[in-house]
């Protein structure tokens, strides 16, 4: 077992974990809220460090990553646990303790994946997804390390409820980030998730701030996380404090785990994006079937069509080899794996 990172000594036989906001008090024998770190005699433990459950080759528009590395494959991987507790939870069978602790799951060292990454066809680099890869903090920032000297780019697929320092030495390896924001709603956080808005918010003014890629993904349900003015907040908000072209994903739910909730309605989907459209310059329908070109990239300088998709198919179509505009010049991606 790998002993984890960011922890202090509590009371008696307890540890503090560091790693996210919960700053879990774990006791001998114990785990945290996330299922997978583990005090035994005084000391954390990252026991999901290797033990991967989900491992596929994907699309990397099926993270969603619309604007990184479009057109590309990407070696996706998962482990178990997660420090929130969504009722909605999409994949409760690896995040939730109560689940995955009867999972089978296969045993891989950081170098294992490395290796499998390099030898898939048109791969652009791993992506540490499925459950909730801030709870895997060492073996991400391993592999994360090797994967860079091996010229390959790393994402993760994340909640974004993380501490500043681990997100700190996480950007130093993560290329490109998809940020789940739940909802701009500290009661759906803390009634819905058991966690807390303002940390995530904080997370992604920190991506944004740096050099990593960053999308967002904004799963909409119905009577929870709906309503028109805090969705019209929450747009004003990702503008003007991250930026008017990071890329939104509005997503479309279905029932899942603890949530029965209908599905929502594809017109709710279609009035979100025709919202967001008015502040931010990329967002795309998700969940659903679309048409008319709604889940291509426009280039906001003259509107020409960038790039087509189909599914998670995309053509590359007015794009410069650097991921300018061919018409105008406008900068619309920064990484092209197809160009390098």
């Amino acid at each position: 077992m790998h002993q984890a990172v960011f922890y202090s000594k509590g009371n008696d036989d307890t540890v503090i974990c560091e790693l996210c906001p919960h700053q879990c008090t774990v006791k001998h024998g114990s785990y945290g809220t996330c299922g997978a770190r583990i005090n035994q005699n005084g000391k954390l433990m990252a026991d999901s460090y290797g033990k991967i459950t989900a491992l596929h080759s994907d699309p990397i528009e099926k993270k969603p990553l619309y604007h990184f590395s479009p057109g590309s494959k990407i070696l996706s991987v998962g482990s178990y646990g997660c420090n929130l507790k969504c009722t909605f939870c999409q994949n409760y069978h690896i995040s939730q303790p109560d689940y995955h602790t009867r999972l089978p799951y296969k045993h891989y060292d950081p170098q294992e994946i490395v290796d499998m990454a390099i030898d898939v066809e048109n791969n652009t680099g791993i992506a540490f997804t499925y459950n909730e890869p801030i709870i895997s903090f060492e073996f991400v920032r391993d592999t994360a390390r090797l994967a860079k000297e091996k010229g390959l780019k790393n994402v993760m697929v994340s909640n974004g409820f993380i501490n500043p320092e681990p997100l700190d030495q996480l950007l130093e390896v993560i290329d490109a980030f998809n940020v789940d924001l739940k909802a701009f709603d500290d009661d759906f956080y803390k009634n819905i998730t058991r966690s807390s808005l303002q940390p995530v918010l904080k997370t992604l003014q920190t991506i944004a701030a740096g050099n990593t890629h960053l999308e967002i993904t904004y799963l909409v349900i119905p009577g929870l996380n709906d309503d028109r003015k805090q969705f019209r907040e929450m747009i004003k908000w990702i503008a003007g404090e991250l930026g008017k072209y990071i890329p939104l994903h509005i997503s479309r739910y279905f029932p899942q785990h603890n949530l029965k909730t209908d599905p929502t309605p594809t017109e709710t989907i279609f009035e979100f994006y025709e919202t967001a459209k008015k502040h931010l310059a990329y967002v795309f329908p998700g969940n659903i079937h679309t048409y008319g070109g709604i889940s291509d990239t426009h280039c906001p300088g003259c509107s020409i069509t960038a790039i087509e998709r189909g599914g998670y198919s995309a053509g590359i179509k007015n794009l410069t080899p650097d991921g300018k505009c061919s018409k105008c010049n406008f900068q619309i991606i920064k990484h092209l794996k197809s160009w390098n």
